[in-house]
């Protein structure tokens, strides 16, 4: 087999025994989650698996290229790595894995595997899981703020400056009221004068008769 045919036929060949590999291995196509939360995804493997390790991959997961996140071993059935933790349970003939406090990068493809020897396949059986991350809800006390308004405890500042905002008065609003204040001082201004000459007139008519003769001589009734 000439070189260029190999690699014609070497994607084909790898999907057949991928596809076969899959056929042992059953789990979610999609599993959903929200940010900040924990997330499970249960898979499925036949009894000739009970003993393998089995691990979770991220994708691309080949072949060739394994992006292991985390993986059992022989002695340890649960092992963790960071936030995502794997658990063998050989009785049910599954595993789990779990993320804990669930971020918006965890989103994306993963892959469900179980490492085998030579002599049992020539490829892992695997099976891709898509992670869909929805984001966290909104807290009741924003979602009442968002509809009501703004708190009431800007309330304050809002009267504050409106109170103490100085005003200008304007001519047009009360023009009765000014016209009365300029004819008041109208009659102020000119009558004024005129009542104190009346006034000074008055007392001069009315000034004591006897003060222009004070001085001269007595008048003697004997003459």
């Amino acid at each position: 087999m000439t070189p260029r045919v190999w690699a014609t036929w070497l994607p084909s060949a790898m999907f057949l025994l991928q596809a076969t590999g899959s056929l042992s291995l059953s789990g979610p196509h999609t599993v959903r989650g929200t940010v900040g939360e924990s997330l499970s995804v249960q898979c499925r493997y036949e009894e000739k698996f009970r003993g393998n390790k089995k691990y979770w991959c991220e994708n691309p997961c080949t072949p060739v290229l394994k992006n292991k996140i985390v993986e059992t071993s022989e002695s340890e059935r649960e092992v963790s790595n960071g936030r995502v933790s794997i658990r063998d349970h050989p009785a049910n003939l599954t595993f789990t894995v779990t993320f804990e406090r669930l971020t918006k990068h965890d989103a994306g493809k993963y892959w469900c595997g179980i490492a085998v020897s030579l002599n049992q396949r020539i490829v892992d059986p695997n099976f891709e899981v898509e992670v869909i991350v929805s984001p966290a809800p909104l807290p009741t006390w924003k979602i009442f703020n968002s509809t009501l308004g703004p708190p009431s405890s800007s309330l304050p500042e809002t009267t504050l400056l409106n109170t103490t905002r100085p005003e200008t008065p304007d001519p047009h609003q009360h023009p009765r009221a000014l016209l009365s204040s300029v004819r008041f001082l109208l009659l102020v201004f000119l009558k004024l004068p005129l009542l104190l000459s009346m006034l000074g007139a008055v007392l001069w008519v009315n000034r004591p008769q006897g003060c222009s003769g004070r001085g001269g001589p007595p008048h003697s009734e004997n003459q």
